[in-house]
């Protein structure tokens, strides 16, 4: 019995791999066609002071420090403690096991 791959070859298909992908990029394009045809929404957001403390923006910025860490990497000397970063860590794990209780 022999094989026919007249389905690949109708009109408006795409043949082998090359085609497939064709395929795919259009349909992903209709999708992202229909989805820049929703209107903007005029809604405003604004973070609460936490999540504005999380973001790390505070405005505070040493740059004499950063400066005094980047010679100290620069040049072999920058010391890591890690005891300090397992404390560090330790904080950070007890803030997020606080949060996900309220």
């Amino acid at each position: 019995m022999k094989i026919d791959d007249s389905i690949k070859k109708a009109a408006g298909l795409p043949v082998g791999a090359a085609g497939t992908a064709q395929a795919r990029s259009a349909r992903g394009a209709d999708k992202t066609g229909a989805v820049s045809n929703i209107p903007a929404s005029k809604e405003n957001v604004s973070l609460s002071e936490e999540a504005k403390a999380l973001s790390g923006n505070s405005g505070v910025f040493d740059a004499a420090k950063v400066e005094q860490i980047k010679a100290a990497i620069a040049d072999g000397t920058f010391k890591v403690d890690p005891e300090k970063i397992a404390n560090g860590l330790l904080d950070s794990a007890a803030d997020l096991v606080r949060a996900s209780r309220k």
